[in-house]
């Protein structure tokens, strides 16, 4: 059986795919608030902008972010629009992961185009690739403040395609670290790869991805040898 040709797309996920999160618990105890609360912050403001999503509203990432500290950190702090702005001014600087700049030279090497697909605004995105050093090699950094819905609605990935003059899902593939997003990519026609760094278990509930791999480097190691 031969094996699928090279995707035309590469459309890559930035929060935790590209971004490292793991400074952010120290940002959040630098702003008044408790280092374990970094990662249960972020998992709750993907789970409202979700919910709002289906339920017909279309949140902006930067809205959602300070409202969700502002409670979180009401009647604990002193200035809470102040702890606010310092955690978010926290998440607009993240570093890269080690594995993005070769990564992204690695997958532009092959001759396919690279793109960015992010819940979060596109400033950010172009901000830490500008960080990694590879804002040249990425085509576009689109943000679902331009498509009808958050991902992992259907209408995100097809808003990223139409965008880039992709006709045929399947000539694309998004990456991210997060299965729910390779999930509603895989729903919406596109090739998918899960970017697992941690040795995770993928959720069985969650539509399988075309490739499972370590790093973007693995990925484009994979795509090279198809």
């Amino acid at each position: 059986m031969s094996l699928p040709p090279l995707p035309a797309l590469v459309v890559l996920d930035v929060n935790e795919t590209l971004s490292d999160l793991s400074p952010l618990g120290a940002a959040f105890a630098a702003a008044g608030l408790q280092e374990h609360e970094a990662e249960p912050w972020f998992a709750g403001l993907l789970r409202d902008a979700f919910a709002l999503t289906a339920a017909g509203a279309h949140p902006t990432f930067g809205e959602l972010a300070r409202e969700s500290l502002l409670v979180r950190a009401h009647g604990r702090v002193a200035d809470p629009d102040a702890t606010a702005e310092q955690v978010l001014e926290a998440v607009r600087g993240l570093p890269p992961h080690p594995d993005v700049a070769d990564g992204i030279r690695a997958l532009t090497a092959l001759g396919t185009r690279v793109v960015t697909l992010s819940n979060g605004p596109a400033a950010t995105a172009e901000a830490l690739l500008g960080r990694a050093g590879v804002a040249d090699l990425v085509e576009r950094t689109l943000s679902v403040d331009d498509a009808p819905a958050w991902k992992p609605d259907r209408r995100s990935y097809l808003h990223a395609l139409d965008a880039c003059g992709v006709g045929d899902a399947g000539e694309a593939l998004l990456a991210a670290v997060h299965p729910w997003d390779v999930d509603g990519a895989r729903r919406a026609g596109l090739r998918t790869a899960w970017v697992d760094r941690r040795g995770s278990r993928y959720p069985a509930y969650a539509a399988p991805a075309d490739l499972t791999v370590t790093s973007l480097v693995d990925l484009a190691d994979r795509l090279r040898a198809r």
